[in-house]
């Protein structure tokens, strides 16, 4: 039975070696994606999770190269295991392979046993270390706590934002979990549309259902959050049917039967930052980020609310010139 994800293969000539890899696709019954230029692989791994890329560097290295590199220094595709093609006997070319992220390097010198070794590698260290929801394709709870700590240990100003719709549930009992999928598509994209453009080195991760984090430098924390909220806003509507939409509502029961207006869906984002605490470990961050997220959704229609408190030993002791915010940023908590 042929895995549903496929090898993605970049190699503008034939030559033994990629012969090889196809070889190892087939008796590992993986199907493969094979490209001539490199800007399909760009195209693919932006829309899909391969299993893994392999990119003949042979003929054209430096372009190979690049694309390696922007491929390991971009937190959406990183975690696409790649395995580059090297010149047989250019120990250079390997090892500036391996500089720019390459997580294995094979050559025509590589033995049969030693490629399906390192291909069987590549792809299990990806599926040991990264768990990919199914629907958004974004890595999961081990990647997040791995991004949080790296930005913990980088000494760099950081913003850890928990995202959640308010009212999916109601909306998911309405019209069916297959339309709640598609919801959960939509702000995932949105998330990391945004993220992308608008904070370089930026992080999306799903922990699941509903649940988002994203983490980006400070300043990028409020044009990502304006520009997050308002195109959600602007989009969610058309999930409904235009009666639900024109009404900005629709009834619903409650576990006791009783009945009450469910209003159109909306985003909190709950937000902690390194500004004011030195924290210690990724727990006190998530411990916080959630706690931030369950006060956002407390208040009404979508918005994104910060953590101003300082961390003590033993609470969290507000500040007395805390400022507050009003409309969709804060009220900051204090």
């Amino acid at each position: 039975m042929r895995s549903q994800r496929p090898l993605a293969l970049y190699s503008p000539e034939a030559r033994p070696t990629v012969e090889r890899v196809r070889r190892f696709a087939r008796e590992t019954e993986r199907l493969v994606r094979e490209f001539d230029q490199l800007e399909g692989i760009r195209v693919l791994v932006n829309r899909s999770f391969p299993a893994c890329i392999v990119l003949d560097a042979v003929t054209d290295t430096a372009s190979v190269l690049e694309l390696c590199r922007d491929l390991k220094s971009d937190s959406f595709t990183a975690i696409v295991p790649v395995v580059v093609v090297a010149p047989g006997g250019r120990d250079d070319v390997a090892a500036e392979a391996l500089g720019v992220g390459a997580d294995e390097v094979i050559t025509d010198l590589t033995s049969d046993r030693e490629l399906a070794l390192r291909m069987s590698l590549a792809l299990r260290r990806a599926a040991r270390d990264v768990s990919v929801h199914p629907t958004t394709r974004l890595p999961g709870t081990v990647a997040i706590e791995r991004d949080i700590h790296d930005r913990l240990q980088s000494g760099e100003g950081f913003a850890v934002c928990y995202a959640d719709l308010d009212h999916f549930k109601e909306f998911n009992d309405r019209y069916g979990y297959n339309s709640g999928d598609k919801v959960i598509l939509l702000l995932s994209r949105i998330l990391r549309d945004v993220v992308r453009a608008l904070a370089p080195g930026g992080f999306v991760g799903h922990i699941g259902g509903d649940d988002f984090i994203f983490n980006l430098g400070l300043d990028a924390l409020e044009p990502c959050c304006d520009a997050i909220i308002d195109i959600f806003d602007e989009l969610i509507p058309y999930q409904y049917t235009e009666e639900d939409r024109r009404a900005g509502y629709f009834l619903g029961r409650d576990r006791r039967g009783a009945v009450h207006r469910i209003p159109l869906m909306t985003l909190s984002i709950g937000v902690v930052t390194d500004q004011l605490n030195a924290f210690i470990h990724t727990g006190q961050v998530s411990e916080l980020a959630a706690e931030m997220k369950s006060y956002a959704k407390s208040l009404p229609g979508s918005k994104y609310v910060v953590d101003r408190r300082v961390l003590t030993r033993e609470t969290i002791e507000p500040r007395p010139d805390d400022p507050r915010g009003g409309g969709r940023r804060p009220p900051i908590l204090s």
